[in-house]
Protein backbone atom coordinates (compact mmCIF):
# COMPACT_ATOMS: atom_id res chain seq x y z
CA UNK A 1 0.00 0.00 0.00
CA UNK A 2 2.76 2.29 1.13
CA UNK A 3 4.45 1.53 -2.78
CA UNK A 4 1.18 2.70 -4.30
CA UNK A 5 0.87 5.67 -2.33
CA UNK A 6 4.20 6.80 -3.37
CA UNK A 7 3.31 6.22 -7.05
CA UNK A 8 0.70 8.36 -6.96
CA UNK A 9 2.51 10.87 -5.20
CA UNK A 10 5.71 10.89 -7.52
CA UNK A 11 2.97 10.82 -10.68
CA UNK A 12 1.00 13.86 -8.77
CA UNK A 13 4.18 15.72 -8.69
CA UNK A 14 5.90 15.30 -12.21
CA UNK A 15 2.68 16.51 -13.74
CA UNK A 16 2.30 19.90 -11.72
CA UNK A 17 3.34 22.58 -14.02
CA UNK A 18 6.71 24.07 -12.71
CA UNK A 19 6.34 27.94 -12.83
CA UNK A 20 9.59 29.27 -12.60
CA UNK A 21 9.11 32.88 -12.24
CA UNK A 22 11.62 35.95 -13.63
CA UNK A 23 12.29 38.99 -11.79
CA UNK A 24 10.43 42.06 -13.25
CA UNK A 25 10.36 46.19 -12.73
CA UNK A 26 6.37 46.69 -12.33
CA UNK A 27 6.82 49.89 -12.71
CA UNK A 28 8.67 49.36 -16.33
CA UNK A 29 7.16 45.93 -17.75
CA UNK A 30 4.72 46.15 -20.11
CA UNK A 31 1.45 43.58 -19.80
CA UNK A 32 2.52 40.75 -21.66
CA UNK A 33 5.84 41.03 -19.86
CA UNK A 34 3.92 40.74 -16.26
CA UNK A 35 1.79 38.05 -17.24
CA UNK A 36 4.66 36.58 -18.69
CA UNK A 37 6.79 37.03 -15.32
CA UNK A 38 4.16 36.17 -12.23
CA UNK A 39 2.40 33.49 -11.19
CA UNK A 40 -1.52 33.79 -11.37
CA UNK A 41 -1.17 37.02 -13.14
CA UNK A 42 -2.70 36.60 -16.82
CA UNK A 43 -3.15 39.46 -19.12
CA UNK A 44 -6.44 41.23 -17.56
CA UNK A 45 -4.23 41.42 -14.19
CA UNK A 46 -1.17 42.59 -16.19
CA UNK A 47 -3.22 45.02 -18.03
CA UNK A 48 -4.71 46.44 -14.73
CA UNK A 49 -1.04 46.77 -13.18
CA UNK A 50 -0.16 48.77 -16.34
CA UNK A 51 -3.33 51.52 -16.26
CA UNK A 52 -2.86 51.59 -12.28
CA UNK A 53 0.38 52.33 -12.19
CA UNK A 54 -0.23 55.07 -15.43
CA UNK A 55 -3.44 56.63 -13.23
CA UNK A 56 -1.52 56.40 -9.86
CA UNK A 57 1.94 57.05 -10.62
CA UNK A 58 5.17 54.12 -9.79
CA UNK A 59 4.75 51.36 -6.92
CA UNK A 60 7.30 52.12 -3.97
CA UNK A 61 6.64 48.82 -2.94
CA UNK A 62 5.58 45.27 -3.83
CA UNK A 63 2.97 45.56 -1.19
CA UNK A 64 1.18 48.67 -3.16
CA UNK A 65 -0.12 46.18 -6.34
CA UNK A 66 -2.87 44.90 -3.35
CA UNK A 67 -4.20 48.18 -4.42
CA UNK A 68 -5.01 47.04 -8.38
CA UNK A 69 -7.80 45.66 -8.77
CA UNK A 70 -8.16 41.90 -8.65
CA UNK A 71 -4.22 41.37 -7.58
CA UNK A 72 -4.10 40.31 -3.58
CA UNK A 73 -1.98 39.32 -0.96
CA UNK A 74 -1.48 36.07 -2.12
CA UNK A 75 -0.66 36.72 -5.06
CA UNK A 76 2.06 39.61 -3.82
CA UNK A 77 3.15 37.16 -1.21
CA UNK A 78 3.67 34.06 -4.27
CA UNK A 79 5.69 36.53 -6.14
CA UNK A 80 7.35 38.71 -4.05
CA UNK A 81 11.48 37.37 -4.62
CA UNK A 82 10.37 38.48 -8.48
CA UNK A 83 8.69 41.85 -8.24
CA UNK A 84 10.88 44.83 -8.40
CA UNK A 85 9.80 48.16 -8.16
CA UNK A 86 13.57 50.17 -8.37
CA UNK A 87 16.45 49.37 -9.71
CA UNK A 88 17.23 46.06 -11.69
CA UNK A 89 19.37 44.72 -9.04
CA UNK A 90 17.03 46.25 -6.42
CA UNK A 91 14.22 44.33 -4.36
CA UNK A 92 11.01 46.07 -3.43
CA UNK A 93 12.21 46.35 0.23
CA UNK A 94 15.00 47.88 -0.36
CA UNK A 95 13.65 50.38 -2.37
CA UNK A 96 10.76 51.42 -0.01
CA UNK A 97 13.60 52.56 2.59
Amino acid sequence: MNVLKALLLTAALVGMPAFAGQPVNVNEASAEQLAESLDGVGMTKAQAIVEYRQENGDFRHPDELVNVKGIGLRTVDRNRDFIRVGGSDAQGEQDAR
